[in-house]
């Protein structure tokens, strides 16, 4: 994905780290309609809104009980990065020592948690040594015993031990427990280990992302609760993981500060007389509002009901395909104007060659759509620059800066 100007990010920097009207003397659209008057860009482009981030982030760290970490997984970008920094957050959960690097470039002060919980010798020596990284997360004994042989036994270091529950329901739109995690008998050793060989236990778990029920997160903290009982062991910190819905088209979402007091009290209630250190990581529910998808239409088949954009299930539509819970809103403009007027379910293909490249579902869009009219996707922040593919020479590029974006 290509990185937005350095003019942009300059204005980002002056805007979070100088006085408060230092950001408007550069240009920034009024939305993504603007941008495609403005531009009429070839290409399907992000349009990023920084007040959009600014308030989610602002929701987090006002509102849980606990220390908030961006999962960066969701969106790597630099102006994501840079400006979550701004806002206040210091800590970053990451899967990867790249992850560790781009955070850095941009955030060198940025606290680290390694929390993919598989990671090579190599990996491990870097993100402590070059990151100065003291979190890692496990979910096996040999890979506590990797670390403890890559970079020695300390207090200092904290390992958190991933654990799994069944999955009930439909709560979440992606099982995690299905790769990663051990059972509550495994990490209630995994946990004793972790203690005897001197390093700060915590527990972690990821409920499933686009995550609907705050039963879930109830479930886990009751069950980590226990896991620490049985095992004798004080924990340094539990980590609800992410996990935390975003808003997308027909899905019921509820509030997050309702998310956020069955977690607290259920830990208060679990952990009573003394309550251990609490935080979470989101990805999704923090960044997807942030930013939308702006594409071109490339043919309409009035007779078929089938518009071809340049942009699809390869590009930052991909999860659109994958998973049947995430569908964005969609609205149409043309010079610069929403469309409006009668409206028809249309099926949307992407531009490739490939015949799977088609929307799953189909979007409610203005009868007399044209060619080179454009199609915004709203809430594409999270995942859709970081999966985003180059196949067949396709694939979103540049990312503009506006101040609103399409939202539910």
């Amino acid at each position: 994905m290509k990185q937005p100007s350095n003019r942009n990010l300059e204005r980002l920097r002056r805007e979070f780290h100088a006085p408060a009207d230092a950001g408007k003397r550069d240009r920034l659209f009024a939305d993504a309609a603007e941008v495609a008057k403005e531009l009429d860009p070839e290409g399907p482009v992000f349009c990023f809104s920084a007040e959009a981030l600014r308030r989610r982030v602002g929701e987090f760290l006002g509102t849980f009980p606990g220390e908030v970490s961006y999962a960066v997984k969701a969106n790597p970008g630099e102006h994501i990065i840079l400006a979550a920094s701004g806002c206040g957050l210091t800590r970053f959960d990451v899967a990867s020592v790249h992850e560790m690097r781009g955070v850095h470039s941009v955030a060198p002060r940025a606290q680290f948690h390694y929390h993919n919980p598989v990671k090579s010798r190599r990996e491990i020596d870097e993100a402590y040594h070059a990151f100065g990284c003291r979190r890692f997360a496990a979910d096996d004994l040999q890979e506590i015993y990797k670390i403890a042989d890559t970079i020695g036994r300390s207090s200092g270091i904290e390992i958190a031990v991933r654990f799994r529950l069944p999955r009930l329901g439909g709560s979440s739109a992606h099982d995690f427990s299905s790769k990663f995690g051990a059972t509550r008998p495994e990490a209630v050793e995994l946990l004793k280990s972790i203690a005897a060989l001197g390093f700060g236990p915590v527990l972690t778990f990821h409920p499933g992302s686009q995550c609907t029920d705050p039963m879930a997160y109830v479930r886990h903290i009751t069950a980590a609760a226990k896991i620490a009982r049985r095992a004798g062991v004080k924990l340094a910190a539990l980590n609800v993981g992410g996990g935390f819905p975003a808003r997308y088209r027909d899905a019921d979402v509820p509030p997050l500060l309702i998310f956020f007091t069955a977690i607290a009290d259920t830990a208060r209630k679990e952990f009573s007389p003394e309550m251990p250190r609490l935080e979470c990581e989101p990805g999704r529910g923090l960044v997807a509002a942030s930013t939308s998808l702006l594409t071109r239409i490339k043919l309409v088949k009035h007779n078929r009901d089938e518009v071809f954009i340049n942009d699809g299930i390869y590009g930052a539509l991909m999860e659109i395909y994958q998973v049947s819970d995430i569908v964005p809103p969609a609205r149409a403009t043309r010079g610069g104007e929403q469309l409006v007027g009668p409206t028809r379910l249309w099926t949307v293909y992407g531009p490739t060659c490939d015949p799977l490249d088609r929307l799953p579902v189909k979007f409610e869009l203005p009868v007399d759509l044209r060619e080179d009219d454009f199609i915004e996707f709203g809430s594409i922040g999270a995942y859709g620059a970081a999966t985003s593919t180059r196949f067949n020479g396709y694939g979103a590029g540049e990312t503009h800066f506006v101040r609103e974006v399409l939202s539910v």
